[in-house]
């Protein structure tokens, strides 16, 4: 069938990263300079890190909340640093979120921008529907790419307050664009996930899009489709077109 929108993961699907094994230099410096040395480092990267790895953990919980982004630094990051150290990050919340979640070495997957511009080109809706501490972060990536103006819609699990894969993140999206979900596609790159949140929010095609963590990731229910790349999206799209 010919879809009326096509909801898309960020991670795996419009852009990806190599894994990231330590937190980012930048924002281990920034905390050392916000909290005057109180920390060293060393210690604030081992928080980060550890935190990373413990918040990663969580994250694989069936039909999550999402956490406040200050409760993801009450949780996980702050517990032991002293008080002359946890003042001053919980004021910076916002911007040290941010921080963490941005990536400078994100790329668009190949064949993005093309299968972006046959949608519009056909009159398809998009939206983006991900996981996030920071929607703003992807939010400006996504600027910077070149691709946001795509998007009528962006939920991001930090404003929804909910995670896939509970489906109140595709049915935030579908709503938003006035259309039933059993009229949509949604494209992400984690059968756990993805796929169990597509399947529970009843859209028309769950589509498997591999990225390198896929295979590391918890098994879940078959896809409709599995293609490779934005240029199968493409493929995939002119058929039904």
């Amino acid at each position: 069938m010919r879809p009326a929108a096509i909801l898309l993961d960020f991670g795996g699907v419009l852009a990806d990263a190599p894994p990231r094994r330590t937190a980012p230099p930048g924002l281990v410096l920034r905390i050392f300079n916000l909290v005057n040395g109180v920390l060293t480092p060393g210690e604030i990267q081992r928080s980060l890190t550890e935190g990373a790895s413990a918040y990663a953990a969580w994250r694989d919980e069936d039909w999550p909340d999402e956490m406040a982004q200050g409760e993801v630094w009450e949780r996980f990051i702050l517990p032991g640093w002293p008080p002359a150290a946890q003042v001053p990050v919980r004021g910076a919340v916002r911007k040290l979120s941010y921080e963490w979640a941005w990536r400078d070495n994100w790329a668009l997957r190949p064949g993005i921008p093309s299968a972006l511009e046959a949608a519009a080109d056909a009159g398809v809706a998009l939206a983006v529907v991900s996981n996030t501490l920071s929607g703003a972060a992807h939010r400006d990536f996504l600027d910077k790419a070149g691709i946001g103006h795509f998007f009528a819609v962006q939920v991001y699990s930090d404003e929804a307050g909910v995670r896939k894969p509970n489906p109140q993140m595709i049915w935030n999206a579908t709503d938003e664009l006035a259309l039933p979900p059993k009229d949509c596609w949604f494209v992400g790159d984690t059968p756990r996930r993805d796929i169990v949140c597509a399947r529970r929010a009843g859209v028309a095609r769950a589509i498997l899009m591999p990225s390198p963590r896929t295979a590391g990731e918890p098994t879940g229910p078959p896809p409709d489709t599995t293609i490779e790349d934005g240029f199968g999206l493409r493929t995939l799209l002119e058929k039904c077109l």
